[in-house]
């Protein structure tokens, strides 16, 4: 099927990867602000959490924040870890769709959502990033009584690079010995960084999410000398996933990177790892923004907040 004109529009409309003679920090405020400008035109406000709280986690240059949100006073709620995407070089969890993927979340599944603000390529590369993330899980269990959680009821997931961070933390979890974890929720995830899977994509380069902007999220990301199908960098290349959690993946239908998310779903369930997957038509890597002009994006927020409900 061809695009649906709202969708058309958001993509003649959503700013690029930026001037590559700018430097990085003045390409992140350039892009960060043509995101929060986009969701104003896209996207439907939510309201705030009953509590939205900042927390610091770590000290001196490993120190990162945490965003709390709860839906009210109770206490012992599940708890869901929250990780934004934006290629590891990007975003935070100040960015307007971020803020409102968690209030909703939050809201909807009855749940405290910890967002972690993780650290940034390139000035930080692999594995900080991801260490940042497993320790934001570890925070929120060690505290789970400060922020009214259940810290044996715990998720994790996270959109495009945050899911990739996800299911690394999955993998971490079970091979450290780490926090027991009741589901994973991946939404168009990369999770294979060779981009293997991403090159062979019957999808061209005007869908919003192209080979060249994704060698560029994974040469910033990754310092030389790591392999790329290293299975903490490649979930996907990971070659024993049993153990991990149940799974619940999106994918979109014009996005190169679909058949990670449907690969690792086979694999996952190959290795006796429960799995439900959805495949959305007409959607692109980043439509999940499209709430006020799309329905089919409000659609797909109300699946992944019925998914951690469940």
């Amino acid at each position: 099927m061809d695009l649906d004109p709202a969708v058309r529009t958001f993509l003649n409309t959503k700013p690029d990867s930026g001037d590559p003679a700018l430097p990085i920090a003045a390409r992140r405020e350039i892009i960060l602000r043509g995101s929060d400008l986009l969701f104003g035109t896209f996207g439907e406000p939510v309201a705030a959490a009953a509590s939205e709280q900042d927390f610091t986690v770590g000290s001196g240059e490993n120190a990162f924040r945490v965003r709390v949100y709860r839906p009210g006073d109770a206490t012992g709620l599940p708890i869901h870890i929250f990780l934004h995407g934006g290629g590891f070089w990007l975003s935070s969890i100040d960015e307007l769709v971020n803020q409102v993927i968690c209030r909703e979340r939050c809201r909807g599944a009855n749940c405290v959502v910890v967002a972690v603000d993780y650290r940034l390529a390139p000035e930080h590369p692999f594995p900080a990033p991801l260490e940042d993330c497993y320790a934001g899980l570890l925070w929120a269990v060690e505290q789970a009584g400060l922020i009214g959680g259940d810290p044996g009821n715990v998720s994790i997931g996270g959109v495009s690079a945050g899911a990739t961070l996800a299911a690394a933390v999955t993998l971490l979890a079970r091979d450290r010995g780490g926090p027991h974890l009741r589901r994973q929720l991946l939404e168009v995830p990369a999770l294979d960084l060779t981009l293997d899977g991403m090159r062979a994509a019957a999808v061209g380069d005007d869908y919003g999410i192209t080979v060249a902007e994704m060698e560029l999220c994974r040469d910033l990301y990754l310092p030389p000398g790591v392999d790329a199908g290293a299975p903490l960098v490649s979930p996907l290349r990971a070659t024993d996933l049993s153990g991990l959690p149940p799974a619940h993946i999106m994918t979109a239908e014009f996005d190169p990177l679909r058949g990670d998310g449907e690969l690792y779903a086979s694999r996952l369930r190959a290795a006796g790892v429960p799995v439900s997957y959805s495949a959305h038509p007409g959607a692109v890597h980043g439509s999940l923004v499209l709430t006020r002009t799309w329905q089919p994006a409000r659609a797909w927020h109300d699946e992944a907040v019925a998914a951690l409900a469940r």
